[in-house]
């Protein structure tokens, strides 16, 4: 099952995305800039094979739903995000903040 859900952030629209998988759920919050997502995001395939990309993403471990992936605590970052002033440690939410 996937639900696709704007949520609304200090006067800002993200979309959250849940896609539920045997086993596991992969979550993602994203802007029109970046994204957020769940433990199964590769941060360093983004900052090495895809660096020409210049993705702005970030990735929490540990999160179980949307909300915790917000309020939890950011454990890598990639470059790009880097100059976004998005750093390991600041919340989702701060994050995809910096992202709108």
């Amino acid at each position: 099952m996937m639900r696709v859900e704007p949520i609304l952030l200090e006067g800002h629209t993200a979309i959250a995305i849940e896609v539920k998988l045997p086993k596991t759920t992969l979550l993602v919050v994203t802007t029109d800039k970046g994204y957020i997502m769940c433990g199964a995001l590769d941060v360093g395939l983004l900052n090495e094979r895809l660096s020409d990309r210049n993705i702005v993403a970030a990735r929490a471990t540990g999160v179980r739903t949307i909300e915790e992936l917000l309020e939890a605590p950011l454990e890598s970052v990639t470059y790009t995000a880097e100059d976004l002033g998005i750093v390991a440690g600041m919340t989702g939410r701060e994050a995809i903040l910096k992202m709108m």
